[in-house]
């Protein structure tokens, strides 16, 4: 069974940097595609980005291309986050998600969820 564990969040003030990663069991890592969702209270979880299994293919949500990068050490089993010039409107819990298909992990329900780590942005 795949297990995702997040860590990394925290409070950081607006214009600074935090990277989050996502720790990977249960499976071969480089045949899952992973995604990182984030959810703001009162809102519906969003994607944020995706990135292939062994490829290195990635994908943007428009509000964070240019200051967020996603990558995957697959010798390690950990995916991250790098988050840079936050903003306050980037406050959220974050999730990492997992599935085979890079279309479902950035599109839909990806089979597989962390259980989300706290990120807030101070102004």
């Amino acid at each position: 069974q795949v297990q995702l564990v997040e860590s990394g969040g925290g409070l950081v003030q607006a214009g600074g940097s935090l990277r989050l990663s996502c720790a990977f069991s249960g499976r071969t890592f480089s045949n899952y595609a992973m995604a990182w969702f984030r959810q703001a209270p009162g809102k519906d979880r969003e994607f944020v980005a995706a990135i292939s299994g062994s490829t290195g293919l990635t994908y943007y949500a428009d509000s964070v291309k240019g200051r967020f990068t996603i990558s995957r050490d697959n010798a390690k089993n950990t995916g991250y986050l790098q988050m840079n010039s936050l903003k306050p409107e980037d406050t959220a819990v974050y999730y990492c998600a997992a599935d085979n298909s890079l279309r479902v992990v950035r599109t839909t329900a990806p089979g597989y969820w962390g259980r989300g780590t706290q990120v807030t942005v101070s102004s």
